[in-house]
């Protein structure tokens, strides 16, 4: 721990961590919108593409971070407008529109920077720029993904207004005189930026799950898009931070290592969270099973109309349960105002009758509006309808009462009870 500690201490790894930290925090925020809108293949069409910018930048001016800055940006940029082009002018498929212009960049950016490499003196490590190389940072690299993380925060506060409603709501951005297209093309521009930013941390190839990741995390999280932007640029960073960690102590690559920690947070948010989680889930079908079967049990013993009550061991076998659970169901149920249960008797209580009759009304109403709305015939209707009754809510009944012209009777020519007055 003490070596692990020194090393952190250490001029390299403070700009890696800095580095890190700041491709996090952009990447996270621009890659909320990119996910929102559905361009998370052209995210990944970009990053490829910027290849041949660093190869035309460094026959112009050699090795040069801004010279890769601007060549990459523009070769972006002219991606972007490719694909858009192609999607609007040509009988092509969006998608493959997207994949016939990154590929086509990605190799021709392999074969210079190969070409490059067979040359005397030169050396272009194609890996640095397709994986990342943080370990080797320079101070002007720092600045530069300063520079365009500012600028990207920056222009996201002052745009806020416009790349919301673009992103939910374009035609009516488009009514109220804000070009959908132009917040597009700038948020191609501001992509562009982050992934050139992104190079030397995590490379072009994983680049793309910085900016999807932390954002579909973020996502599971929160629906209301300020909490949605703060959560994913806190991830962004933890997955990044945590990655270099990661990296450090088992000596490997950083960028796969922030690929996968991002990769972690994100299926600790499949699982554990609060409103989406799959634990949440799992939970919420639990409580619904149990609030179907309380409710099967109500309207299985109002059905006997039996004033002595019903056995246990006959509702078993109405409900095709063992008598263990229903006993137990039933005693929990005993303890509320709906029913009475002694002698393994069930009564139901002036409260669990009205409970049960409107279950009941539910049941026949929609047997009825089945036969008479959708064509069945009285023998299909009674296991859907079994199954529905549990989810029609009062003001819908309502509805379908009336659609019915307030029926007596159900198709088996059973009463239909009234609606209970509260």
């Amino acid at each position: 721990m003490t070596e692990f500690l020194n090393m952190l201490s250490s001029e390299w790894a403070l700009r890696a961590l800095l580095a890190c930290s700041l491709v996090g925090l952009m990447c996270g925020i621009l890659g909320c919108f990119i996910v929102l809108r559905n361009m998370s293949l052209i995210g990944d069409a970009l990053s490829h593409a910027v290849l041949p910018g660093i190869f035309f930048s460094f026959l112009l001016v050699g090795y040069s971070t801004i010279g890769f800055f601007i060549g990459s940006t523009i070769a972006g940029l002219v991606s972007a407008l490719a694909i858009s082009w192609i999607q609007q002018n040509v009988k092509t498929k969006n998608d493959a529109a997207i994949g016939i212009i990154f590929t086509a960049m990605f190799s021709i950016g392999v074969m210079g920077i190969s070409w490059l490499n067979q040359n005397e003196g030169v050396h272009l490590d194609l890996k640095d720029f397709l994986f990342g190389n943080v370990m080797g940072i320079s101070n002007e690299d720092i600045f530069l993904t300063f520079g365009v993380t500012i600028y990207t925060l920056v222009c996201v506060v002052l745009l806020y207004r416009y790349l919301f409603i673009t992103t939910f709501q374009p035609t009516i951005a488009e009514t109220m005189g804000i070009s959908a297209k132009a917040v597009h093309y700038f948020l191609m521009l501001l992509l562009s930026f982050a992934i050139v930013a992104s190079l030397r941390t995590v490379g072009v190839i994983l680049v793309v799950a910085m900016l999807i990741t932390p954002a579909a995390t973020a996502l599971l999280l929160s629906e209301r898009l300020k909490f949605v932007l703060v959560i994913s640029a806190i991830l962004g960073i933890l997955s990044s931070v945590s990655g270099l960690f990661v990296a450090i102590i088992f000596d490997t690559t950083p960028g796969p290592a922030m690929t996968l920690c991002a990769t972690v947070f994100y299926f600790l948010a499949v699982i554990f969270s609060p409103s989406q989680g799959l634990l949440f889930k799992f939970n919420q079908n639990r409580v619904e099973r149990k609030r179907i079967l309380r409710e099967d049990i109500l309207r299985q013993v109002i059905k006997l109309n039996n004033k002595g009550g019903m056995g246990v061991d006959d509702l078993s076998a109405r409900l095709g349960l063992s008598i263990e659970k229903i006993r137990k169901y039933v005693i929990v149920m005993s303890r509320s105002t709906l029913l009475d249960y002694n002698n393994d008797k069930i009564i139901l209580t002036e409260e669990g009758i009205a409970k049960a009759e409107q279950l009941v009304r539910a049941h026949r109403l929609w047997e009825t509006y089945q036969v008479n709305k959708m064509g069945l015939n009285s023998d299909q209707i009674h296991n859907e309808a079994d199954k529905i009754e549990h989810f029609l809510s009062d003001e819908l009944l309502d509805e379908i009462d009336k659609e019915l012209g307030f029926p007596t009777r159900d198709p088996h020519d059973s009463p239909i009870p009234s609606k209970v007055k509260s």
